[in-house]
Protein backbone atom coordinates (compact mmCIF):
# COMPACT_ATOMS: atom_id res chain seq x y z
CA UNK A 1 0.00 0.00 0.00
CA UNK A 2 2.90 2.49 1.02
CA UNK A 3 4.83 1.50 -2.13
CA UNK A 4 1.60 2.37 -4.69
CA UNK A 5 1.66 6.00 -2.57
CA UNK A 6 4.79 6.64 -3.15
CA UNK A 7 4.56 6.21 -7.31
CA UNK A 8 4.94 9.55 -8.94
CA UNK A 9 1.49 9.08 -10.35
CA UNK A 10 0.12 8.53 -7.07
CA UNK A 11 1.81 11.58 -5.53
CA UNK A 12 1.07 14.18 -8.01
CA UNK A 13 -2.08 13.29 -8.45
CA UNK A 14 -2.74 13.59 -4.66
CA UNK A 15 -0.74 16.86 -4.62
CA UNK A 16 -3.47 18.15 -6.63
CA UNK A 17 -6.09 17.32 -5.48
CA UNK A 18 -4.81 18.70 -2.20
CA UNK A 19 -4.21 21.84 -4.04
CA UNK A 20 -7.75 21.92 -5.10
CA UNK A 21 -9.56 21.30 -1.87
CA UNK A 22 -7.36 23.85 -0.32
CA UNK A 23 -7.90 26.83 -2.86
CA UNK A 24 -11.80 25.70 -2.98
CA UNK A 25 -11.66 25.99 1.12
CA UNK A 26 -10.00 29.14 1.06
CA UNK A 27 -13.13 30.60 -1.35
CA UNK A 28 -15.74 28.59 0.31
CA UNK A 29 -17.57 32.47 1.54
CA UNK A 30 -20.24 32.53 -1.38
CA UNK A 31 -22.51 35.60 0.48
CA UNK A 32 -24.12 36.72 -2.62
CA UNK A 33 -25.17 35.70 -6.62
CA UNK A 34 -22.07 37.42 -7.99
CA UNK A 35 -19.93 35.71 -5.59
CA UNK A 36 -21.17 32.32 -6.49
CA UNK A 37 -22.04 32.75 -10.34
CA UNK A 38 -19.83 34.98 -11.85
CA UNK A 39 -16.66 35.63 -8.42
CA UNK A 40 -17.68 38.95 -7.92
CA UNK A 41 -16.70 40.04 -10.93
CA UNK A 42 -13.13 40.77 -9.91
CA UNK A 43 -10.86 38.54 -11.63
CA UNK A 44 -8.31 40.76 -13.57
CA UNK A 45 -7.41 39.38 -17.58
CA UNK A 46 -4.47 37.45 -16.65
CA UNK A 47 -6.19 35.48 -14.03
CA UNK A 48 -9.83 35.07 -16.08
CA UNK A 49 -7.31 34.71 -19.50
CA UNK A 50 -6.05 31.62 -17.50
CA UNK A 51 -8.79 30.28 -16.23
CA UNK A 52 -10.64 30.64 -19.97
CA UNK A 53 -7.80 28.91 -21.40
CA UNK A 54 -7.79 26.20 -18.64
CA UNK A 55 -11.58 26.29 -19.16
CA UNK A 56 -11.22 25.86 -23.03
CA UNK A 57 -8.62 23.49 -23.14
CA UNK A 58 -10.07 20.79 -22.01
CA UNK A 59 -9.58 16.31 -22.19
CA UNK A 60 -10.36 16.87 -26.03
CA UNK A 61 -7.02 19.07 -26.20
CA UNK A 62 -4.81 17.71 -23.56
CA UNK A 63 -5.49 13.84 -25.05
CA UNK A 64 -7.65 14.39 -27.88
CA UNK A 65 -5.69 16.55 -30.25
CA UNK A 66 -2.50 14.59 -29.68
CA UNK A 67 -4.97 11.53 -30.10
CA UNK A 68 -6.27 12.50 -33.30
CA UNK A 69 -3.14 13.46 -34.83
CA UNK A 70 -1.81 10.22 -33.70
CA UNK A 71 -4.40 8.31 -35.23
CA UNK A 72 -5.82 10.46 -38.66
CA UNK A 73 -2.10 12.46 -38.76
CA UNK A 74 -2.61 15.72 -41.04
CA UNK A 75 -6.36 14.86 -40.72
CA UNK A 76 -6.58 15.33 -36.77
CA UNK A 77 -4.21 17.66 -36.63
CA UNK A 78 -6.90 19.73 -38.42
CA UNK A 79 -8.99 19.90 -35.28
CA UNK A 80 -6.70 22.23 -33.56
CA UNK A 81 -6.58 24.94 -36.45
CA UNK A 82 -10.24 24.97 -36.44
CA UNK A 83 -10.36 25.24 -32.16
CA UNK A 84 -8.01 27.92 -32.15
CA UNK A 85 -9.72 30.64 -35.05
CA UNK A 86 -12.92 29.84 -32.73
CA UNK A 87 -11.00 32.05 -29.73
CA UNK A 88 -9.99 34.49 -31.90
CA UNK A 89 -13.74 35.31 -33.37
CA UNK A 90 -14.92 35.18 -30.22
CA UNK A 91 -12.62 37.89 -28.75
CA UNK A 92 -13.61 40.29 -32.19
CA UNK A 93 -16.61 39.72 -32.15
CA UNK A 94 -18.30 38.58 -29.07
CA UNK A 95 -16.15 39.13 -25.29
CA UNK A 96 -15.97 43.22 -24.88
CA UNK A 97 -20.00 44.02 -25.76
CA UNK A 98 -20.91 40.64 -23.93
CA UNK A 99 -18.72 42.42 -20.72
CA UNK A 100 -20.05 45.43 -20.76
CA UNK A 101 -23.95 43.70 -20.82
CA UNK A 102 -23.04 42.32 -17.89
CA UNK A 103 -24.92 39.43 -16.12
CA UNK A 104 -25.02 35.71 -14.33
CA UNK A 105 -25.88 33.41 -16.87
CA UNK A 106 -25.95 32.93 -20.69
CA UNK A 107 -30.12 33.10 -20.65
CA UNK A 108 -30.13 36.09 -19.39
CA UNK A 109 -28.79 37.89 -22.30
CA UNK A 110 -31.98 36.84 -23.91
CA UNK A 111 -33.93 37.34 -20.93
CA UNK A 112 -32.97 41.19 -20.89
CA UNK A 113 -32.13 41.92 -24.51
CA UNK A 114 -35.80 40.16 -25.13
CA UNK A 115 -37.75 41.18 -21.85
CA UNK A 116 -38.85 37.13 -22.60
CA UNK A 117 -39.22 34.30 -19.93
CA UNK A 118 -39.62 32.43 -23.04
CA UNK A 119 -36.47 32.85 -24.30
CA UNK A 120 -35.03 32.37 -21.07
CA UNK A 121 -36.72 29.05 -21.14
CA UNK A 122 -35.55 28.15 -24.59
CA UNK A 123 -31.98 29.42 -23.96
CA UNK A 124 -31.83 27.23 -20.60
CA UNK A 125 -32.43 23.93 -22.68
CA UNK A 126 -29.86 24.61 -25.14
CA UNK A 127 -27.36 25.42 -22.22
CA UNK A 128 -28.68 21.95 -20.53
CA UNK A 129 -27.66 20.33 -24.39
CA UNK A 130 -24.54 21.48 -24.85
CA UNK A 131 -23.00 21.49 -21.33
CA UNK A 132 -24.43 17.39 -21.31
CA UNK A 133 -22.68 16.99 -25.02
CA UNK A 134 -19.79 18.52 -23.74
CA UNK A 135 -19.37 16.91 -19.86
CA UNK A 136 -19.53 13.27 -21.21
CA UNK A 137 -16.50 13.21 -23.15
CA UNK A 138 -14.49 14.71 -20.00
CA UNK A 139 -15.95 12.10 -17.55
CA UNK A 140 -14.87 9.53 -20.40
CA UNK A 141 -11.77 10.99 -20.31
CA UNK A 142 -10.96 10.70 -16.63
CA UNK A 143 -12.48 7.24 -16.35
CA UNK A 144 -10.45 5.92 -18.68
CA UNK A 145 -6.99 7.51 -16.79
CA UNK A 146 -7.98 5.79 -13.43
CA UNK A 147 -8.65 2.46 -14.79
CA UNK A 148 -5.71 2.40 -17.22
CA UNK A 149 -3.28 4.02 -14.61
CA UNK A 150 -4.81 2.83 -11.46
CA UNK A 151 -6.89 -0.30 -11.69
CA UNK A 152 -10.29 1.23 -11.23
CA UNK A 153 -13.84 -0.01 -13.02
CA UNK A 154 -14.82 2.42 -15.54
CA UNK A 155 -18.08 3.23 -13.66
CA UNK A 156 -15.82 4.32 -10.30
CA UNK A 157 -13.88 6.57 -12.49
CA UNK A 158 -17.06 8.51 -13.62
CA UNK A 159 -18.47 8.50 -10.03
CA UNK A 160 -15.41 9.70 -8.38
CA UNK A 161 -14.52 12.90 -10.78
CA UNK A 162 -18.58 13.48 -10.21
CA UNK A 163 -18.11 13.79 -6.72
CA UNK A 164 -15.45 15.90 -7.12
CA UNK A 165 -16.93 18.19 -8.88
CA UNK A 166 -20.12 18.21 -6.90
CA UNK A 167 -17.43 19.60 -4.25
CA UNK A 168 -15.11 21.49 -6.03
CA UNK A 169 -17.94 23.66 -7.85
CA UNK A 170 -20.96 23.14 -4.52
CA UNK A 171 -18.23 24.82 -2.47
CA UNK A 172 -15.99 27.04 -4.08
CA UNK A 173 -18.28 28.60 -6.75
CA UNK A 174 -17.19 30.53 -9.35
CA UNK A 175 -14.31 32.14 -7.09
CA UNK A 176 -12.92 28.75 -6.48
CA UNK A 177 -13.52 27.56 -9.59
CA UNK A 178 -11.82 30.49 -11.41
CA UNK A 179 -8.78 30.26 -9.51
CA UNK A 180 -8.49 26.33 -10.12
CA UNK A 181 -8.52 26.34 -13.78
CA UNK A 182 -5.80 29.05 -13.74
CA UNK A 183 -3.99 26.78 -11.77
CA UNK A 184 -4.87 23.84 -13.71
CA UNK A 185 -3.87 25.46 -17.21
CA UNK A 186 -0.38 25.54 -15.90
CA UNK A 187 0.07 22.19 -14.33
CA UNK A 188 -0.85 20.89 -17.91
CA UNK A 189 1.16 23.46 -20.54
CA UNK A 190 4.23 22.90 -17.90
CA UNK A 191 3.74 18.62 -18.21
CA UNK A 192 3.42 19.51 -22.17
CA UNK A 193 6.78 21.75 -22.04
CA UNK A 194 8.44 18.90 -20.14
CA UNK A 195 7.31 16.39 -22.71
CA UNK A 196 7.96 18.64 -25.65
CA UNK A 197 11.84 19.23 -24.00
CA UNK A 198 12.28 15.78 -23.57
CA UNK A 199 11.21 14.34 -27.27
CA UNK A 200 13.62 17.25 -29.02
CA UNK A 201 16.38 16.02 -26.59
CA UNK A 202 15.84 12.87 -27.52
CA UNK A 203 16.53 13.69 -30.66
CA UNK A 204 13.21 13.56 -31.59
CA UNK A 205 12.83 16.35 -34.06
CA UNK A 206 9.66 17.43 -36.41
CA UNK A 207 10.80 16.95 -39.86
CA UNK A 208 13.32 13.72 -39.57
CA UNK A 209 10.44 11.80 -37.27
CA UNK A 210 7.44 12.69 -39.69
CA UNK A 211 9.54 11.42 -43.13
CA UNK A 212 10.21 8.62 -40.96
CA UNK A 213 6.29 7.98 -40.40
CA UNK A 214 5.68 8.69 -44.11
CA UNK A 215 8.34 5.88 -45.39
CA UNK A 216 6.92 3.23 -43.06
CA UNK A 217 4.08 0.54 -44.39
CA UNK A 218 3.71 -2.78 -43.00
CA UNK A 219 2.70 -3.79 -39.34
CA UNK A 220 4.37 -3.30 -35.88
CA UNK A 221 5.91 -6.45 -35.08
CA UNK A 222 4.94 -7.83 -31.54
CA UNK A 223 1.81 -5.78 -31.12
CA UNK A 224 -1.11 -8.70 -31.77
CA UNK A 225 -0.62 -9.85 -28.26
CA UNK A 226 -2.57 -6.20 -27.14
CA UNK A 227 -4.74 -6.04 -30.23
CA UNK A 228 -8.83 -7.47 -29.59
CA UNK A 229 -7.71 -9.78 -32.60
CA UNK A 230 -4.56 -10.94 -31.67
CA UNK A 231 -2.90 -9.58 -35.33
CA UNK A 232 0.02 -7.03 -35.84
CA UNK A 233 -1.09 -3.33 -35.99
CA UNK A 234 -0.96 -2.48 -39.39
CA UNK A 235 0.16 0.76 -40.55
CA UNK A 236 0.82 3.09 -43.56
CA UNK A 237 2.61 6.21 -43.52
CA UNK A 238 1.60 7.72 -47.01
CA UNK A 239 -2.03 7.75 -45.66
CA UNK A 240 -1.26 8.46 -42.54
CA UNK A 241 0.65 12.16 -43.85
CA UNK A 242 -2.24 12.62 -47.05
CA UNK A 243 -5.47 14.27 -46.59
CA UNK A 244 -9.01 13.18 -47.16
CA UNK A 245 -8.72 10.04 -45.14
CA UNK A 246 -10.95 10.81 -42.17
CA UNK A 247 -12.90 13.95 -44.24
CA UNK A 248 -13.07 12.73 -48.11
CA UNK A 249 -14.36 15.29 -48.89
CA UNK A 250 -13.91 18.97 -49.27
CA UNK A 251 -17.06 20.04 -48.34
CA UNK A 252 -16.37 17.36 -45.43
CA UNK A 253 -13.82 19.60 -44.69
CA UNK A 254 -15.76 22.86 -44.79
CA UNK A 255 -18.43 21.70 -42.71
CA UNK A 256 -15.67 20.95 -39.78
CA UNK A 257 -14.17 24.19 -39.92
CA UNK A 258 -17.51 25.92 -39.75
CA UNK A 259 -18.69 23.77 -36.85
CA UNK A 260 -15.78 24.08 -34.71
CA UNK A 261 -14.56 27.71 -35.34
CA UNK A 262 -17.92 29.31 -34.76
CA UNK A 263 -18.53 26.43 -31.87
CA UNK A 264 -16.31 28.37 -29.07
CA UNK A 265 -18.78 31.76 -29.57
CA UNK A 266 -21.75 29.36 -28.46
CA UNK A 267 -20.68 27.90 -25.63
CA UNK A 268 -21.85 28.80 -22.48
CA UNK A 269 -19.17 28.09 -19.77
CA UNK A 270 -17.01 29.81 -21.96
CA UNK A 271 -19.52 32.72 -22.93
CA UNK A 272 -19.67 32.97 -18.75
CA UNK A 273 -16.59 33.21 -18.40
CA UNK A 274 -15.83 37.30 -19.64
CA UNK A 275 -18.87 38.32 -16.90
CA UNK A 276 -16.28 37.77 -14.55
CA UNK A 277 -13.91 40.28 -15.36
CA UNK A 278 -14.37 44.04 -13.85
CA UNK A 279 -14.51 45.68 -17.78
CA UNK A 280 -14.28 45.16 -21.21
CA UNK A 281 -11.13 45.66 -21.60
CA UNK A 282 -10.33 43.09 -18.90
CA UNK A 283 -12.26 40.99 -20.91
CA UNK A 284 -10.88 41.68 -24.58
CA UNK A 285 -7.28 41.07 -22.58
CA UNK A 286 -8.30 38.05 -21.16
CA UNK A 287 -9.61 37.01 -24.43
CA UNK A 288 -6.41 37.59 -25.99
CA UNK A 289 -4.22 35.99 -23.46
CA UNK A 290 -6.22 32.65 -23.92
CA UNK A 291 -6.04 33.24 -27.93
CA UNK A 292 -1.75 32.83 -26.91
CA UNK A 293 -2.28 30.22 -24.55
CA UNK A 294 -4.11 27.80 -26.64
CA UNK A 295 -1.80 28.57 -29.88
CA UNK A 296 1.10 27.01 -28.06
CA UNK A 297 -0.86 24.21 -26.40
CA UNK A 298 -1.94 23.32 -30.23
CA UNK A 299 0.92 23.42 -31.21
CA UNK A 300 2.82 21.12 -28.61
CA UNK A 301 -0.56 18.39 -29.28
CA UNK A 302 0.31 18.35 -32.86
CA UNK A 303 3.39 17.71 -31.88
CA UNK A 304 3.49 14.61 -29.44
CA UNK A 305 1.02 13.02 -31.54
CA UNK A 306 3.50 12.96 -33.84
CA UNK A 307 5.86 11.95 -31.52
CA UNK A 308 3.67 9.56 -30.12
CA UNK A 309 3.39 7.67 -33.81
CA UNK A 310 6.68 8.03 -33.98
CA UNK A 311 7.52 6.11 -30.87
CA UNK A 312 4.35 3.10 -31.38
CA UNK A 313 5.89 2.79 -35.19
CA UNK A 314 9.58 2.47 -33.34
CA UNK A 315 8.25 -0.65 -31.77
CA UNK A 316 11.16 0.26 -29.14
CA UNK A 317 8.96 1.30 -26.29
CA UNK A 318 8.55 -0.84 -23.09
CA UNK A 319 6.26 -3.56 -23.36
CA UNK A 320 3.63 -1.02 -20.72
CA UNK A 321 3.48 1.68 -23.56
CA UNK A 322 3.06 -0.45 -26.37
CA UNK A 323 -0.15 -1.94 -24.92
CA UNK A 324 -1.63 1.13 -24.15
CA UNK A 325 -0.84 2.85 -27.35
CA UNK A 326 -2.98 -0.41 -28.57
CA UNK A 327 -5.51 -1.26 -26.10
CA UNK A 328 -6.27 2.24 -25.00
CA UNK A 329 -6.70 4.00 -27.80
CA UNK A 330 -6.24 7.23 -29.19
CA UNK A 331 -7.40 8.88 -25.95
CA UNK A 332 -4.13 7.17 -24.11
CA UNK A 333 -1.69 8.68 -26.53
CA UNK A 334 -0.46 11.28 -24.38
CA UNK A 335 0.12 9.50 -20.93
CA UNK A 336 1.94 6.44 -23.06
CA UNK A 337 4.12 9.18 -24.51
CA UNK A 338 5.03 10.49 -21.41
CA UNK A 339 6.07 7.62 -20.50
CA UNK A 340 8.11 6.45 -23.40
CA UNK A 341 9.73 9.91 -23.21
CA UNK A 342 10.47 10.70 -19.39
CA UNK A 343 9.73 7.56 -17.26
CA UNK A 344 7.03 7.23 -14.48
CA UNK A 345 7.78 10.84 -12.83
CA UNK A 346 6.78 12.72 -16.62
CA UNK A 347 4.11 10.09 -16.53
CA UNK A 348 2.87 11.55 -13.15
CA UNK A 349 2.85 14.89 -14.12
CA UNK A 350 0.55 14.26 -17.28
CA UNK A 351 -1.81 12.12 -15.42
CA UNK A 352 -2.07 15.29 -12.92
CA UNK A 353 -2.27 17.50 -16.06
CA UNK A 354 -4.67 14.80 -17.59
CA UNK A 355 -7.43 15.22 -14.27
CA UNK A 356 -6.42 18.97 -14.17
CA UNK A 357 -7.78 19.52 -17.93
CA UNK A 358 -11.26 17.70 -16.76
CA UNK A 359 -11.35 19.54 -13.33
CA UNK A 360 -10.95 22.47 -15.13
CA UNK A 361 -13.86 21.94 -17.95
CA UNK A 362 -16.03 20.23 -15.84
CA UNK A 363 -15.87 22.89 -13.39
CA UNK A 364 -16.84 25.21 -15.98
CA UNK A 365 -19.97 23.35 -17.64
CA UNK A 366 -21.06 22.66 -13.89
CA UNK A 367 -21.29 26.68 -12.89
CA UNK A 368 -22.59 27.13 -15.99
CA UNK A 369 -25.51 24.55 -15.61
CA UNK A 370 -25.91 25.53 -12.27
CA UNK A 371 -26.62 28.98 -13.47
CA UNK A 372 -29.47 28.13 -15.72
CA UNK A 373 -31.01 25.64 -13.30
CA UNK A 374 -31.15 27.78 -10.02
CA UNK A 375 -30.71 31.24 -11.75
CA UNK A 376 -32.59 31.12 -14.79
CA UNK A 377 -35.10 28.20 -13.37
CA UNK A 378 -35.78 28.25 -10.14
CA UNK A 379 -35.30 31.77 -9.46
CA UNK A 380 -37.40 33.28 -12.18
CA UNK A 381 -40.34 30.50 -12.65
CA UNK A 382 -40.13 28.57 -9.33
CA UNK A 383 -39.75 31.23 -6.89
CA UNK A 384 -40.42 34.68 -6.21
CA UNK A 385 -38.62 37.45 -4.43
CA UNK A 386 -35.63 34.89 -3.48
CA UNK A 387 -32.88 36.16 -1.10
CA UNK A 388 -29.21 36.17 -2.56
CA UNK A 389 -28.59 33.64 0.28
CA UNK A 390 -31.06 31.16 -1.12
CA UNK A 391 -30.03 32.09 -4.52
CA UNK A 392 -26.67 30.48 -3.70
CA UNK A 393 -28.05 27.38 -2.05
CA UNK A 394 -30.20 26.87 -4.82
CA UNK A 395 -27.02 27.00 -7.24
CA UNK A 396 -25.32 24.30 -4.77
CA UNK A 397 -28.42 22.08 -4.63
CA UNK A 398 -28.40 22.31 -8.48
CA UNK A 399 -24.58 21.21 -8.39
CA UNK A 400 -25.73 17.58 -7.10
CA UNK A 401 -28.61 17.17 -9.57
CA UNK A 402 -26.03 17.89 -12.35
CA UNK A 403 -23.56 15.77 -10.81
CA UNK A 404 -25.89 12.59 -11.25
CA UNK A 405 -27.31 13.67 -14.53
CA UNK A 406 -23.77 14.10 -16.31
CA UNK A 407 -22.31 10.85 -14.07
CA UNK A 408 -25.39 9.01 -16.32
CA UNK A 409 -24.02 10.40 -19.30
CA UNK A 410 -20.55 9.96 -18.72
CA UNK A 411 -21.74 5.99 -18.24
CA UNK A 412 -23.46 5.69 -21.31
CA UNK A 413 -20.00 6.98 -23.87
CA UNK A 414 -17.67 4.54 -22.93
CA UNK A 415 -16.72 3.33 -26.29
CA UNK A 416 -16.57 7.04 -27.97
CA UNK A 417 -13.59 8.82 -29.30
CA UNK A 418 -13.52 11.91 -26.52
CA UNK A 419 -11.84 14.51 -29.78
CA UNK A 420 -15.00 13.64 -32.06
CA UNK A 421 -17.54 14.30 -28.79
CA UNK A 422 -16.15 17.27 -28.39
CA UNK A 423 -16.25 18.42 -31.96
CA UNK A 424 -20.10 17.39 -32.04
CA UNK A 425 -20.78 19.90 -28.81
CA UNK A 426 -19.72 22.24 -30.69
CA UNK A 427 -21.55 22.16 -33.51
CA UNK A 428 -24.57 22.03 -31.31
CA UNK A 429 -23.14 25.27 -29.96
CA UNK A 430 -22.17 26.83 -33.35
CA UNK A 431 -26.09 25.91 -34.44
CA UNK A 432 -27.83 27.80 -31.71
CA UNK A 433 -26.14 29.99 -29.40
CA UNK A 434 -24.15 31.48 -32.31
CA UNK A 435 -26.56 33.00 -34.47
CA UNK A 436 -27.93 34.71 -31.27
CA UNK A 437 -25.27 35.89 -29.85
CA UNK A 438 -24.28 37.42 -33.27
CA UNK A 439 -27.05 38.90 -34.31
CA UNK A 440 -27.90 39.97 -30.85
CA UNK A 441 -24.94 41.95 -30.29
CA UNK A 442 -24.58 43.39 -33.86
CA UNK A 443 -28.39 43.68 -35.84
CA UNK A 444 -31.07 46.03 -34.14
CA UNK A 445 -33.62 43.44 -36.39
CA UNK A 446 -33.36 40.66 -33.97
CA UNK A 447 -36.89 39.56 -32.15
CA UNK A 448 -37.98 37.36 -29.36
CA UNK A 449 -39.35 34.95 -31.80
CA UNK A 450 -36.46 35.12 -34.14
CA UNK A 451 -34.33 34.12 -31.05
CA UNK A 452 -36.73 31.35 -29.74
CA UNK A 453 -36.92 30.13 -33.54
CA UNK A 454 -32.79 30.13 -34.03
CA UNK A 455 -32.23 28.44 -30.66
CA UNK A 456 -35.19 25.60 -31.20
CA UNK A 457 -34.62 24.84 -35.19
CA UNK A 458 -30.73 25.30 -34.55
CA UNK A 459 -30.90 22.75 -31.56
CA UNK A 460 -33.49 20.28 -33.60
CA UNK A 461 -31.44 19.84 -36.58
CA UNK A 462 -28.16 19.65 -35.32
CA UNK A 463 -29.26 16.68 -32.99
CA UNK A 464 -31.13 15.43 -35.86
CA UNK A 465 -28.05 15.57 -37.82
CA UNK A 466 -25.71 14.11 -35.59
CA UNK A 467 -28.01 11.14 -34.18
CA UNK A 468 -29.62 10.20 -37.53
CA UNK A 469 -27.70 10.97 -40.30
CA UNK A 470 -28.24 7.34 -41.80
CA UNK A 471 -32.01 8.75 -42.58
CA UNK A 472 -30.18 11.63 -44.77
CA UNK A 473 -29.03 11.51 -48.40
CA UNK A 474 -25.44 10.70 -48.70
CA UNK A 475 -24.97 13.97 -49.61
CA UNK A 476 -25.97 15.81 -46.70
CA UNK A 477 -24.34 12.60 -44.18
CA UNK A 478 -21.69 14.91 -42.18
CA UNK A 479 -19.23 13.84 -39.51
CA UNK A 480 -19.58 17.24 -37.89
CA UNK A 481 -22.90 18.64 -39.67
CA UNK A 482 -21.99 22.55 -39.21
CA UNK A 483 -22.24 23.44 -42.85
CA UNK A 484 -25.71 22.85 -42.86
CA UNK A 485 -26.51 23.20 -39.30
CA UNK A 486 -24.67 26.75 -39.10
CA UNK A 487 -26.55 28.37 -41.31
CA UNK A 488 -30.42 27.16 -40.51
CA UNK A 489 -29.25 28.48 -37.02
CA UNK A 490 -28.32 31.44 -38.56
CA UNK A 491 -31.44 31.77 -41.11
CA UNK A 492 -33.75 31.05 -38.69
CA UNK A 493 -33.64 34.06 -36.61
CA UNK A 494 -33.01 36.03 -39.68
CA UNK A 495 -36.18 34.85 -41.68
CA UNK A 496 -38.84 34.99 -38.35
CA UNK A 497 -37.14 37.81 -37.01
CA UNK A 498 -38.58 39.72 -40.52
CA UNK A 499 -41.58 38.00 -40.38
CA UNK A 500 -42.19 39.14 -36.45
CA UNK A 501 -40.97 42.54 -36.76
CA UNK A 502 -41.44 43.53 -33.16
CA UNK A 503 -38.04 44.37 -32.14
CA UNK A 504 -37.76 45.72 -28.82
CA UNK A 505 -38.92 49.54 -28.19
CA UNK A 506 -35.24 49.92 -25.85
CA UNK A 507 -32.95 48.14 -28.20
CA UNK A 508 -31.01 51.63 -29.12
CA UNK A 509 -30.60 51.52 -25.59
CA UNK A 510 -29.29 47.88 -25.48
CA UNK A 511 -26.96 48.48 -28.35
CA UNK A 512 -25.52 51.55 -27.03
CA UNK A 513 -24.75 49.83 -23.71
CA UNK A 514 -22.69 46.97 -25.56
CA UNK A 515 -21.19 48.96 -27.85
CA UNK A 516 -20.51 52.00 -25.94
CA UNK A 517 -17.02 53.47 -25.32
CA UNK A 518 -15.30 53.18 -22.16
CA UNK A 519 -12.46 54.99 -19.99
CA UNK A 520 -12.19 52.95 -17.20
CA UNK A 521 -8.57 50.95 -16.90
CA UNK A 522 -8.76 47.43 -16.44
Amino acid sequence: MMASLLEPKMLLTILLMGTIVYITYLTKRNTTASDYFVGGRSFGWFTNGSAIGGDYLSAATFLGIAGLTYQLGYDGAYYAFCFSIGLTLLAIFVAGPLRRFGAYTVADFLAYRFHSKRARLAAVAVVLAISGFYAAPQLLGAAQILSMFFGTSYEFGIIFTCSVMIFYVGVGGMKGTTLNQALELWIRLGAFLLMVGAAIYGGLHYQEILASINEFKGVITGTGQYAADGKDVAFDGETWTGTGNYFPSFWQTISMTIGLSLGTIGLPHILLRFYTNPSAKAARKSALMAIGIASVFFLFAVYLGVVGRSIFLSGSAEGAVMKDLVAGGNNMVVPSTAQALGGEWLLGLVIAGAFAAVFSNLSGLFIASSGALAHDLYATFLRKNITEKERVVAGKVSIIILGVLYGILGLMVKEASIGHLVALAFTVAASTFTPIFILGIWWRGMTEKGAIAGLVIGLLSSMYMIFLPNTLPDFLQFKVPGLITVPIGFLSVYIVSKLDRRVPADVNEFMKKVHSKESEVA
